[in-house]
């Protein structure tokens, strides 16, 4: 069985250590590290499947630090933010981070958050339990299932592992409408409560990614006052 590699990056010892002592509960490997750049350090030298990243510290912060992992790793981040102010975690998500918790948190929470980012990063197969593994393709968008792969007229594009599923799910589904609470039930396997700006960033990303004009969307189309859909 794999045993997960979790990357721990606060200023806080306390935290990193309480961290720890819960991740270490359920089996997995810890690694810490104490700002933005040694997280870089650790990414470099260690395969870890997991990143736990506070957004204030010194000499490199989390949005910092997730913006330059984003440029070289495909490793989900969960986010750590002592404030609650909705843009710490818009901004959080925009430059690539896939879910945000906000301290104080609720170690049984914490747990959950990173067992579903690690299943969703780990698992080959698509959502659903789908058991197909061809390529899905749209209009020269093509995504491949099983090489984690989305390439836009031949060229590849570089998703995160939540933007991959959320696309994932649509493509799968193409002219189907979802709902954002559908979409982050189906993607985060969690129960959807303020989902909105969570998905609505992520699928901004997607499109900027996808869309030769992401606000005359090609591809994603929303559909007002209902959610989105994958055109046919």
């Amino acid at each position: 069985m794999t045993k997960y590699q979790v990357l721990v990056v606060d200023d806080d010892i306390d935290i990193q250590e309480a961290i720890e002592i819960y991740l270490r509960g359920e089996g997995m490997e810890v690694s810490r590290a104490n700002n933005g750049l040694e997280a870089l350090h650790v990414l470099a030298e260690k395969e870890i499947h997991l990143v736990i990243l506070d957004i204030m510290m010194p000499k490199m912060d989390g949005i910092q630090a997730t913006f330059k992992i984003r440029e070289i790793f495909n490793v989900p981040i969960l986010m750590l933010s002592a404030k609650t102010e909705d843009m710490d975690k818009i901004m959080g998500l925009n430059v690539g981070a896939d879910d945000y918790l906000t301290k104080p948190f609720n170690p049984l929470e914490l747990i959950a958050r990173v067992k579903s980012q690690l299943r969703r990063y780990t698992t080959l197969g698509p959502i659903n339990s789908l058991e197909k593994t061809e390529e899905l393709s749209v209009r020269g968008l093509v995504l491949n299932p099983v090489m984690k792969e989305v390439t836009v007229d031949g060229e590849e594009v570089r998703m995160t592992p939540t933007e991959f599923k959320i696309l994932e799910l649509l493509m799968v589904n193409k002219g189907r409408v979802f709902s954002i609470d559908d979409i982050y039930e189906k993607v985060w396997k969690d129960p959807a409560f303020n989902a909105e700006n969570t998905v609505a960033v992520h699928v901004r990303r997607i499109r900027e990614k996808i869309e030769i004009n992401p606000k005359e969307p090609k591809y994603l189309k929303v559909v007002w006052g209902v959610g989105y859909k994958m055109e046919k």
